[in-house]
């Protein structure tokens, strides 16, 4: 069980309220678990194995391989090795720094080896051509299963050969800083990789590929989460080049990387695989959890709990400190009206927002959104009945140790107590040194999970 915590305890208010809420987050948490998800979705009688609604022969395959990457990969691949058994010949995945073992270890025939996350690494790159050199000895008489979860687009990285790593790592910086959505950032680097888009099913074929797919992105499109690698990609060169034009970075382009777009928009180098190639007539794809199955999981314990509680969207998105005006907004109809629940009440809201850097702090799209809401509170004269909670499932809240924050329409007066301006945190984007100091922090530590984010609305 995750140890879920506030972190703090001396300017902490309501700590009655505040119990009431953990068990919530730790249902959320708890219906998303990798582990579980495999286990459920991977049954084994004897020699069958069914997945979904296919079943295959085990007899029937020379190997089966094991690959992976992602947050939750680390568990998905102990279940799957639970499972399997001595069936498994071999395997490699890699996670994030953290969220998996402290360096390279294994289970049994699968190496587990950890890599950095947003930004792509040596270390990922070593791991990914490892994962390339064993797909490689795929055959058409094996079995590949495929662990994929949020991450893995960072942490699966083999850039195209005309494309240095380092300058990968410089335009994934500069879509980091501008705001763009995962969506959007995906489709750079599906473009600039060997391995994302479709193309890693290409060095498994023709062998028979199974994907697992913990989703961590808003409507669990299969070509979005950690960058499509087993199935077609719906991106093209044209889509890429309209990213960099939407957030002005043409003038911030790494020579080679311009080069290469520049090429593909000419038709000088092929796309990434698309709907029918042949590449694709042996795989099949299976989301096994995901923001949705969470959120219904948080609801039902509310609801268990005496909350009048609903699930609004697992489709949010948008500028995180916009967003949070939109989220008090919600709690205020509750307390108004009374809709679309009565108090107490608890709204869910999944998916993810983004934030466009302004300044040099620190903080996360959660804490931002937080931080945000904490002032909108603060003018409310019916402020004080209302909590927001904004949660990184996989527990880590951009390039900080939180994984979101709690608000309330105290947040900002204790910032005062402490000369602490919220509004000048807010506008250099410094969320997370402000809720540490009001012990607003929401700290899990690495969940192994990974199903996007959580805002919930508390009326009390």
């Amino acid at each position: 069980m995750t140890n879920i915590r506030f972190e703090g305890g001396v300017l902490q208010p309501d700590p009655e309220r505040r119990a009431l809420i953990l068990p919530v987050l730790e249902a959320a948490l708890a219906a998303a678990d990798p582990a579980v998800a495999v286990q459920k979705s991977l049954v084994r009688d004897r020699e069958h194995l069914h997945i979904g609604d296919a079943t295959y022969d085990l007899d029937a395959y020379r190997h089966v391989y094991v690959v992976g990457f992602g947050k939750a990969v680390t568990p998905m691949a102990e279940a799957t090795l639970q499972i399997l058994d001595d069936r498994v010949h071999a395997g490699v995945v890699v996670t994030k720094v953290g969220h998996g073992p402290e360096e390279s270890a294994s289970l049994g025939p699968i190496a587990v080896l950890v890599a950095g996350h947003p930004v792509p690494d040596e270390a990922g790159r070593t791991a990914t051509q490892k994962v390339v050199d064993l797909l490689q000895h795929a055959g058409e008489d094996d079995l590949v299963i495929c662990l994929i979860s949020g991450g893995g687009s960072a942490l699966l990285t083999l850039p195209a050969e005309d494309v240095s790593l380092t300058d990968l790592q410089e335009i994934t910086n500069a879509l980091l800083r501008c705001g763009a959505n995962i969506h959007e950032i995906n489709t750079i680097r599906k473009h600039l990789s060997q391995v994302k888009g479709g193309q890693l099913a290409r060095w498994a074929a023709p062998a028979t590929i199974v994907s697992l797919v913990v989703s961590d992105v808003v409507g669990s499109a299969l070509d979005i989460v950690a960058s499509g690698p087993t199935v077609p990609d719906n991106a093209t060169w044209e889509n890429a080049w309209a990213v960099l034009q939407r957030y002005a970075l043409i003038d911030e382009l790494p020579e080679t990387v311009e080069a290469r777009l520049q090429a593909g928009l000419r038709g000088e180098l092929p796309d990434t695989p698309k709907p029918g190639d042949v590449i694709f007539e042996r795989t099949q794809t299976l989301i096994i959890a995901d923001n949705a199955l969470a959120a219904e999981a948080a609801r039902h314990k509310a609801a268990d709990m005496g909350f009048d509680a609903a699930i609004l969207t697992t489709f949010l998105e948008g500028e995180a400190r916009e967003v949070a005006k939109v989220v008090v907004s919600l709690g205020r109809e509750v307390i108004w009206y009374g809709h679309p629940v009565t108090p107490p009440a608890c709204l869910i809201l999944g998916g993810e927002t983004t934030v466009t850097i302004r300044g040099s702090g620190k903080g996360g799209r959660n804490q931002e959104l937080a931080l945000a809401a904490a002032l909108v509170l603060d003018q409310l004269p019916e402020g004080e009945r209302l909590v927001i909670l904004s949660l990184a499932t996989d527990g880590t809240d951009g390039p900080t140790d939180s994984a979101g924050a709690v608000v309330d329409s105290t947040t900002v007066e204790r910032g005062n107590r402490l000369a602490l301006t919220a509004d000048q945190h807010l506008a250099i984007n410094d969320s997370y040194p402000y809720l540490l100091a009001v012990s607003d922090l929401l700290q899990t530590g690495p969940t192994r999970t990974n199903v996007n984010d959580l805002v919930f609305v508390f009326v009390f």
